[in-house]
């Protein structure tokens, strides 16, 4: 994932998903690498639903540009 990508997933976590800034934060600081998978990283350590982790699934299908 972009670095781009991940700043506007960001963006949706905690505009439209209102996840807390501190739940954010948390999973930012234990991705093993940037830009790494920052919605299963929340999921994993219990600070998203399983509805909100599809929801999210669903806006990345939706916003990042597909490879042909």
């Amino acid at each position: 994932m972009s670095s781009s990508v991940q700043a506007k997933l960001i963006e949706y976590l905690r505009q439209e998903l209102t996840i807390p800034s501190e739940s954010i934060n948390l999973a930012l600081r234990q991705q093993p690498e940037p830009s790494s998978h920052l919605h299963i990283i929340l999921w994993q350590y219990g600070l998203i639903t399983l509805e909100q982790l599809n929801a999210i699934f669903d806006w990345l299908e939706n916003s990042t540009p597909r490879l042909t």
